[in-house]
């Protein structure tokens, strides 16, 4: 215990890792800046009369294979914009994870359909067939599933369940950027993919969207429609179709798409060479790496991995002190040490002024108690998970010292 950086002995990573913050562990340079340039000297900044948006709207889809991609402001934006498309009815029911971030339910929330969180493979941490069967009622419209940590959740069985009970599957794949399963890209597999480009992502605008699909109409919607007003802007004049909301991606941000799209398939592998080499050097520690299912590729925005506490002779929280303590940049569970149906704006019902809506719209069956354990894996996965940030700046060279770290402490806290 004296060795370790926390007690005053030497760090095991001695000079900061490279840094999704910044330059350090960001590839941003000059590809971008030409691109920002030629908007610039343009005049032209917004979608309505550049052309940046639409150009990277095309090579995204392109990237991924499908028909139709719509930019838009942000991730959370992504998913508004989908489940607009979808138009659930007040009250109707849509199932996601509760190991995700609460820009997956805000969107469900805010069309007034109820979130209903489904349990989670304790080894990879994404909800599974089994766990949305488990959830399903007459209410039931639709199934966002997270692809966490950047790892494929297991499709198959999920599109078939989707299949025979009529539900709507929409793919969160801000975290899974060129992601595959079973050689199909993330995004792909669904009825519709969303993505995020905000600062910590595989690639980044700063912040940003996308939404992907093989359809462009369906539910008496256009999908491109449903992220700006409802406006039918091809018929001329202002004729607005349906309530939706204005997430209009600008041509600074796609521009620097733009760049950023030519770098993603080698920022991603660098990511996962990274990875592999942790993988390999933890092989014998008493840590256990979340899991990537066979046939897939899973391609890391968080590196992330449990420790059972009864190997352990102090709580969790020390160990991770420990490590932040020797240099590793991480921190305990994701959203955070506890699932996201315990944060307040789900527990306490925080939503429409003093309604409670969606929870309490007429009809609705959903009222769990806030101290109910919904999910015990997801409870447990949450508090049990060391979850590092990782990026394409990070080299074998830094795994291995993140390796040794890791090393270091889990050996100081072994029971």
């Amino acid at each position: 215990m004296n060795h370790l950086a926390i007690n005053g002995g030497p760090r095991a990573i001695a000079e900061p890792l490279p840094s999704f913050r910044d330059h350090s562990g960001r590839s941003l340079g000059d590809e971008e800046i030409a691109e920002l340039t030629e908007v610039i000297r343009s005049g032209a900044l917004s979608f309505l009369t550049g052309r940046k948006t639409a150009a990277f709207e095309r090579g995204f889809a392109e990237l991924l294979g499908v028909k139709e991609a719509v930019a838009v402001a942000n991730g959370t934006a992504a998913l508004h914009a989908a489940v607009i498309y979808l138009n659930p009815e007040p009250g109707d029911e849509i199932i996601l994870s509760p190991v995700t971030d609460i820009g997956t339910a805000i969107p469900i929330m805010a069309q007034l359909a109820v979130p209903v969180f489904a349990d989670v493979d304790p080894l990879t941490q994404n909800i599974t067939a089994a766990s949305i069967e488990a959830c399903l009622t007459p209410r039931t419209r639709a199934i966002i599933v997270t692809h966490v940590f950047g790892a494929p959740a297991d499709m198959d069985p999920i599109m078939a369940l989707a299949e025979r009970h009529g539900l709507f599957v929409i793919e969160d794949c801000a975290q899974a950027h060129l992601a595959t399963y079973k050689g199909r890209v993330c995004g792909s597999i669904g009825h519709l993919g969303c993505f995020s480009f905000q600062q910590s992502k595989h690639m980044t605008t700063g912040d940003g969207g996308m939404v992907v699909a093989n359809e462009d109409k369906r539910f008496g919607r256009e999908l491109r429609l449903c992220g700006d007003k409802g406006w039918p802007r091809q018929k001329g004049g202002r004729d607005h179709l349906f309530l939706a909301p204005n997430y209009h991606m600008t041509e600074l941000q796609a521009a620097v798409g733009l760049a950023q799209l030519k770098k993603l398939p080698a920022m991603v592998a660098s990511r996962i060479d990274a990875a592999d080499r942790l993988t390999a050097r933890l092989a014998d520690v008493n840590v256990a790496p979340a899991t990537i299912l066979p046939d897939c590729r899973g391609v890391y925005f968080y590196y992330a991995f449990r420790m059972d506490p009864r190997h352990l002779r102090a709580p969790i929280k020390d160990v991770m002190q420990a490590l932040v303590a020797e240099g590793i940049d991480g921190f305990i569970g994701y959203p955070g040490p506890i699932p996201l149906y315990r944060y307040p704006v789900i527990r306490e019902r925080l939503t429409f002024g003093s309604s409670g809506w969606p929870f309490t719209l007429p009809g609705v069956t959903r009222n769990w108690d806030s101290s109910d354990v919904l999910c015990p894996e997801a409870e447990k996965a949450c508090a049990e998970t060391i979850c590092m940030w990782w990026s394409e700046g990070l080299t074998s060279g830094h795994a291995d010292q993140i390796g040794e770290a890791i090393e270091k402490v889990v050996a100081a806290y072994a029971a």
